[in-house]
């Protein structure tokens, strides 16, 4: 579907400001959620008063968000191919990458569940920690380990309703989820006295409720008329795209993983408190990424939708619209940032040097939304389109820049240029890919007005 066929007829459709808004407000509200699952988990385990399982939640949550990051690509692949099922009109083929997804989600949950014990040896010698703290990680993880099938099963879902616009269903998914997740681990960890067993058991269960929820939703929408055959939902050449998008997204994300690891290395290399300080102010950085990320969920579902219509009317507007709705969140995400910022570091943090040194960096917290949000906007709009090989090209190159300009600018400008480098970072993936985005458009949709 990147390609236009001559044969296939151009399905016109409205983009809105309205339409934009019905999706990355409710993705918004989801993608915020999320960080309540790990305080709540914390929080009812500090309750207890041992530092053992304390130590081993924090790391066994490590533990599971790289398991759970490597495998995102389930969540935004899926909105691309079905967006682009859903602009094309091709009611057979939106629930065949349903039906794949699901599949390559269990397949890949059962697999991460038979290597369980190597992840977890891995792990632990990367992380270390003391004998208690490791065995309060193994019996979390060896539990929550069961919740992966489920978990990747969500993503899939998740990724389908957005596909199709349906980004409430989406939110209603998730809040159910996090709400579970919350209320289950308060039951088995301060209710029933489980311990840790009993914070990894709440996630589990709320995973596995979920996947049944979502099942109940998604499956109803489905038209038996429209059901595809099991031969075209195991079609070799769908399948292998699938995986091809997700590779090239999971290579993405891994690249932007290292990149902000790096980031946080480089800064514990200047000591403690400039670590303290960094931690701080990258948290800034990410509760801006989560309003952003609303927006680049809208530009995958209208993107993908114009691939799939052959509407180059309607992607050139989707890019538009949420490019300007995401400038305007980023330049209002700054201004908080620079007039309540001082007083959010302190909320933070009660040691005064990690303040006075955070404080001295946040000018560079200010300019991350502005830096980043067309990098975030247009991740959405090559999702969407499954220009997913051109996203993990730029994403290399833009690391690369990022660390070119690390070996200049830090021993030039110590912590100021590992900010330096970061903010180019965040920029240059920005650029690259709109730079790339205008050729795209050319060899997707054909010469301007040809569709005509």
């Amino acid at each position: 579907m990147n390609d236009v066929s001559a044969a296939a007829p151009r399905r016109a459709f409205a983009v809105t400001h309205r339409g934009i808004l019905a999706i990355a407000v409710p993705m918004t509200l989801a993608y915020l959620s999320t960080p309540l699952l790990g305080i709540t988990d914390m929080a009812v385990i500090g309750r207890i008063g041992d530092a053992a399982l304390i130590g081993g939640v924090a790391l066994g949550a490590v533990v599971f968000d790289f398991i759970f990051s490597t495998f995102n690509f389930l969540r935004s692949g899926t909105t691309g191919l079905t967006a682009q099922a859903y602009g094309a009109g091709d009611r057979t083929e939106m629930q065949a990458v349903l039906f794949r997804a699901l599949l390559l989600a269990v397949a890949i949950g059962i697999v991460v569940i038979l290597l369980g014990r190597p992840i977890l040896a891995l792990a632990l010698a990367g992380l270390g920690g003391s004998p208690a703290v490791q065995a309060a990680t193994t019996t979390y993880f060896d539990i929550r380990l069961l919740s992966t099938p489920f978990a990747l099963a969500n993503y899939a879902m998740l990724g389908w309703l957005v596909g199709l616009g349906r980004a409430t269903a989406g939110l209603v998914l998730q809040t159910v989820l996090n709400g579970l997740n919350i209320a289950l681990s308060i039951l088995f960890v301060l209710g029933f006295g489980w311990g840790i067993a009993g914070a990894a058991l709440g996630t589990t269960l709320g995973e596995a409720i979920t996947a049944c929820l979502g099942l109940l939703v998604v499956l109803p929408s489905l038209d038996r008329r429209d059901r595809p055959a099991r031969a075209k939902v195991l079609d070799r050449t769908a399948i292998v795209r699938m995986i091809a998008v997700n590779r090239d997204i999971m290579i993405r994300s891994f690249a932007l993983l290292f990149a902000f690891g790096f980031f946080a290395s480089r800064g514990a290399a200047f000591g403690d408190v400039t670590l303290a300080a960094n931690a701080v102010l990258m948290n800034l950085f990410l509760v801006g990424g989560y309003f952003l990320d609303g927006f680049a969920a809208a530009a995958e579902q209208y993107a993908g939708r114009a691939v799939g219509a052959r509407y180059r009317a309607a992607f050139v507007r989707s890019v538009w619209l949420t490019l300007l709705w995401g400038y305007g969140l980023a330049f209002a995400a700054a201004l908080v940032f620079a007039l309540a910022g001082p007083a959010i570091i302190d909320l933070m943090t009660a040691n005064e040097e990690v303040r006075e040194t955070a404080r001295r960096y946040l000018p560079w917290a200010v300019a991350t939304p502005i830096a980043g949000v067309l990098a975030f906007q247009m991740d959405g709009v090559f999702i969407g389109a499954t220009w997913s090989r051109d996203m993990r090209n730029m994403m290399l190159a833009s690391l690369v820049l990022f660390l070119a300009v690390w070996w200049w600018a830090e021993p030039a400008l110590g912590t100021d240029g590992l900010w330096l480098a970061l903010i180019v970072f965040l920029s240059a993936r920005g650029l690259t890919l709109a730079w790339r985005c205008r050729s795209r458009i050319a060899s997707t949709f054909g010469p301007e007005g040809a569709e005509d």
